[in-house]
Formats: structure tokens, C-alpha cells, sequence
């Protein structure tokens, strides 16, 4: 595919990376370390984004969210990874195709 496309395809994911990012730098921070689950919801949001996009990676975050109240016994709970992968992810969490140079 077209390098120039994929990054128009992935643009959506890495705009929501950078939410979750700023998010995680100034506000997360606020709240101290309350999450009953590993990693913390707001990474586990970035992490599902990252490897599953931006509407199902979203939707695996609000049912994470949904599980994590009170009464949860929490717990690790990775995302789960893809067996074939098309992407990887920068330094700094963007999505980027497989095949370009590091960033």
C-alpha cells in the first residue's frame, strides 16, 4: 500500500494516541494510582488503539473501563495482541506501516 495512504489511513489512531497521551502526561497524574487493573485503564485505551485502531481498540477500552469499579478483583489485564501485525509503533506510540524507517 501506499506509503502516503497509510499514513492517511492511521492519521485517526495516531490523533487519538496523542489524546491519550496528553491525557496520561497532565491529568492521569492528577488522580494518582487508583486503577484496580495493570496496566492502568488510560494505557490499556492507548495500547488497544494501537494495535486494534481506533473504533475496536475504543470499544475494548470502554469495556475495560465498564469492568473496572469498586467491587472488581482486578488484576493484570494485557491487551490482547494480533497474530499478524501490519504495523508497529514508534518510540513515542504512533502507528506507523512495518516497512518504514524508524521515526
Amino acid at each position: 500500500m501506499n506509503t502516503a495512504l497509510t499514513a492517511v489511513l492511521l492519521m485517526p489512531r495516531n490523533v487519538a494516541v496523542l489524546l491519550l497521551r496528553g491525557y496520561r502526561a497532565v491529568i492521569s497524574p492528577l488522580y494518582g494510582d487508583v486503577c484496580r487493573y495493570y496496566p492502568s485503564c488510560s494505557s490499556y485505551a492507548l495500547q488497544a488503539i494501537q494495535e486494534y485502531g481506533l473504533v475496536v481498540g475504543s470499544a475494548l477500552a470502554v469495556r475495560r473501563i465498564a469492568r473496572c469499579h469498586p467491587w472488581a478483583a482486578g488484576g493484570v489485564d494485557d491487551v490482547p495482541l494480533k497474530k499478524n501485525r501490519r504495523y508497529r509503533v514508534t518510540s513515542f506510540g504512533f502507528v506507523v506501516a512495518a516497512s518504514q524507517g524508524k521515526a
